[in-house]
């Protein structure tokens, strides 16, 4: 019995350095002490307590920050990509041939209606028109002296002194001479115009190009076209910008305008807002024009256009910008920021946190950005508690520490 409790004493022993010590001081002592049996139990009993490791301990619940969603009343926009152009634009041309003698403007400026741009020489037109003058009063006179000798003929004629054919000739010489002289006013009114022509006006305000023909060029004028250029003139206040509508959209809107839900921008001038080159919100509205009458068949979309403010002229034709035109009528909707929303595979989601504290994926219907936030059409309930911030530390199902965003929508 004793060489078996030794034995058993030796095995234990094993364990580590410490128990080997240990084993040899308790078998020294079983020789000289009471009740080898029991402290053979007590030694196995301590030894199997030291050999145990203390629990883990529960991890705790991460943290994430939640907020209810952002409750108002917005309405929805289309955005396309458009370009400015201007409402009239004019290309200046010579109307009468000749040397430029002047150039009155200044390359870029704007001008009104009626400045003077360029003098074309006008001295032989004046010429034409001092000879047209007296052309004219040439003809006044021959058409005096016709009806004076017609007055004398039919004086005449009731005496018999002449006969009723030398009257019937001094009639049509009469009628003969109105004509000359309606020809003569009419050629002077002709040599007058090309003289007013050698002065080149403004016809609209606007922004004038540069100088096309410097001093001392010779000018060409003709109707048909081939005149000289000048120079070219936009308006700028207001300006037009054209976009591109997909069929899909035109489909869409409508659709809403037999359903009552939107104003048809054939009809009604729909606002549109838009935003320039490098600008994330629009800086500048308007309102629906022109919507052409067909699709283009090459590209599938309905040619639009919206017509600008643009009092301060920085905006200027060639332009593009961001169209957003109007898609709904207003309604309440809820908003989150884009940072709450997740993809899972096609889906759209966002992690709830229950009453319990638990995390559940809640997938949802986007809608557009309003003001910087998410439009959530399905999906959501306004006391919903949704994750903005933490969500990599959210897991379905598990348990979460949530804490209450500082401010509305998300916005810590």
């Amino acid at each position: 019995m004793i060489a078996e409790e030794i034995a058993l004493g030796a095995a234990l022993t094993s364990k580590s350095v410490t128990s080997r010590k240990l084993a040899h001081t308790i078998t020294f002592r079983l020789a000289s002490r009471r009740g080898l049996g029991s402290l053979a139990v007590l030694l196995a009993v301590g030894l199997a307590g030291c050999s145990e490791k203390p629990a883990p301990q529960a991890a705790a619940a991460p943290p994430v920050t939640v907020a209810q969603p952002v409750k108002r009343t917005v309405t929805d926009w289309d955005e396309f990509t458009g370009r400015f152009e201007a409402v009239e634009e004019v290309q200046v041309r010579a109307r009468v041939g000749g040397f430029v003698t002047n150039v009155e403007f200044k390359d870029g400026d704007m001008v009104h209606t009626g400045d003077l741009l360029y003098i074309i020489d006008p001295r032989p037109f004046e010429a034409v028109s001092t000879q047209a003058d007296g052309q004219l009063a040439d003809a006044r006179a021959k058409a005096e002296l016709a009806k004076r000798e017609l007055d004398r003929g039919l004086s005449l004629v009731q005496t018999s002194a002449v006969s009723e054919q030398v009257v019937d000739q001094r009639r049509q010489a009469l009628q003969a001479a109105h004509a000359a002289e309606t020809v003569a006013e009419g050629a002077l009114k002709a040599a007058q115009l090309n003289v007013e022509f050698t002065h080149v006006v403004a016809p609209l305000v606007g922004r004038v190009s540069r100088h096309l023909v410097s001093v001392g060029n010779l000018v060409s004028g003709s109707d048909n076209g081939t005149s000289t250029l000048l120079t070219t003139i936009v308006s700028l206040d207001p300006i037009y910008i054209y976009f591109d509508v997909d069929e899909a959209t035109y489909l869409k809107n409508n659709k809403l305008w037999f359903e009552g839900k939107r104003p048809s921008s054939r009809d009604t001038a729909n606002p549109v807002e838009v935003a320039l080159t490098g600008e994330t919100k629009p800086s500048h509205d308007g309102h629906m024009d022109f919507i052409d009458n067909r699709l283009d068949v090459s590209t599938g979309t309905l040619r639009s256009r919206a017509v600008i403010a643009n009092h301060d002229l920085s905006i200027l034709p060639g332009q593009f910008g961001r169209v957003r035109l109007i898609a709904s009528s207003p309604y309440e909707a809820l908003l989150l920021p884009d940072t709450a929303i997740a993809t899972d595979q096609s889906r759209k989601i966002v992690f709830v946190v229950k009453n319990d504290d638990t995390v559940e994926a809640r997938a949802v219907v986007l809608g557009p950005l309003d003001d910087g936030l998410r439009v959530i059409k399905e999906g959501l309930e306004p006391d919903d508690k949704v994750i903005v911030d933490g969500i990599q530390r959210a897991r379905v199902g598990a348990k979460v520490s949530p804490h209450m965003a500082a401010s509305g929508g998300g916005k810590p």
